[in-house]
């Protein structure tokens, strides 16, 4: 069974990391498009510091991040209840390659919806982190071939997981619509800033549900999920996209 995403406070011991030199001033940038929301991005960060096998500040990767709260809401705007959120992310990602960002990385999967749209105006690479959790899936030893999916409605709604992960040969169960709506409210109530045991035990109990339906694993599909639910809540692993993404930005940016 593939390995479970550890918690998102989990460190690795120092003594482990393996040094890789100092980071040259011409070295790739990483840009993080974030504030989607502004929780999410800070754990981000702390994923990506946490995924570089440095022992020293100077073997730490180059990051610039942008952080902008007010890009209207990526589900409303999936469901024709809100603004185009693509201004907004187009600004964010010019102001990062202003910044000298080399790699730009999106820690929120829903606006992973509007990547399409927003490559006709990015000259840099844009890491998917949908793409890269189905890569890891399908990578897996052995490969996970059903996983559960906890997800903003816009998430599930538009087939993003879906999609990528059929291309892998993953098959994908999402919650029911009672679940789904628990799912949601959850989410909203992390964003507020709560995240407590409700939180997390109505998110362990829709894991749970998607486990018994086969699950072999679940993806933690909203970047605010890991913020409440760790892997020891839930009965088969749990896949954490920003970490596995964090570890994606450290790999393509590794000195030479």
């Amino acid at each position: 069974m593939i390995a479970p995403e550890r918690t998102p406070h989990a460190t690795g011991p120092v003594a482990a990391r393996v040094p890789t030199g100092p980071v040259a001033p011409d070295a790739p940038v990483i840009g993080i498009l974030g504030g989607m929301g502004p929780a999410a991005t800070a754990d981000f960060y702390a994923k990506l510091v946490d995924a570089t096998p440095a022992v020293r500040d100077q073997e730490h990767r180059r990051v610039v991040i942008w952080s902008d709260p007010t890009v209207p809401d990526r589900t409303e705007s999936l469901q024709g209840r809100g603004p185009d959120p693509l201004p907004w992310l187009r600004a964010g990602a010019e102001k990062l390659q202003e910044a000298g960002a080399t790699h730009i990385a999106i820690p929120c999967n829903t606006a992973h919806a509007f990547v399409p749209a927003l490559l006709r105006y990015v000259d840099v690479p844009v890491v998917h982190m949908i793409d890269e959790v189905a890569r890891h899936l399908a990578g897996a030893a052995p490969p996970v071939r059903c996983a559960g999916l906890l997800a903003t409605d816009g998430t599930v709604g538009t087939g993003l997981y879906q999609d990528w992960l059929h291309r892998r040969g993953v098959e994908v169960i999402v919650p029911d619509a009672r679940d789904q709506q628990a799912v949601m409210t959850a989410i909203l109530s992390i964003k507020a800033g709560r995240r407590g045991a409700t939180e997390t035990a109505v998110l362990a109990a829709v894991a749970d549900r998607l486990a018994r339906a086969g699950a072999e694993a679940v993806v933690a599909g909203c970047t605010e999920i890991p913020l409440c639910l760790a892997t020891t809540d839930v009965t088969v692993p749990l896949l954490d996209p920003a970490r596995i993404l964090a570890r994606a930005m450290v790999a393509l940016t590794a000195p030479i």
